[in-house]
């Protein structure tokens, strides 16, 4: 691999590690620090993000680019939960489906008026995280060798 090449693969495992890290001490500060209780969906998306800091930390140790291929299932499934949470969040009708242990899709907690809330910023993490999974397997890829006849 190009020096280019492997600068790029570190740095998207810093800030994948980095985004996850932002992502897990937030959601814990919205529960613990401010004492709102998270939904079903909410753990839903913990138990996927939450992995994310561990492997993704481990893998900016060993620069090990690889690793997309264990934190890309898990980031891609973190964006479909955190997708159908923030469908659940605007539209009134379904908003009651999400009320098992807490109800954030029924009641927002915005930020920015309103702009980003609780589900939204979890949408954006795991869209993130799997953008540079996906880079990371650009990655990957181009640095293997073709296979001989």
């Amino acid at each position: 691999m190009t020096e280019s090449r492997a600068s790029l693969g570190s740095g998207l495992l810093v800030l994948f590690t980095l985004v996850a890290s932002v992502a897990t001490v937030g959601s814990l500060y919205f529960s613990l620090g401010l004492g709102l209780v998270p939904c079903e969906l909410c753990w839903y998306q913990r138990v996927l993000m939450y992995p994310l800091v561990v492997v993704g930390g481990v893998a900016t140790l060993e620069r090990r680019f690889a690793v997309w291929k264990t934190t890309l299932p898990l980031s891609l499934g973190g964006v479909a939960v955190a997708a159908y949470h923030v469908f659940l969040q605007v539209t009134p009708a379904a908003a009651g489906s999400c009320s098992i242990g807490g109800g954030c899709a029924a009641v927002q907690y915005p930020m920015l008026d309103g702009l980003l809330t609780i589900p939204r910023l979890a949408l954006v993490a795991f869209a993130l995280l799997s953008a540079f999974g996906l880079g990371l397997a650009w990655l990957a890829r181009s640095h293997e060798a073709p296979a001989d006849p």
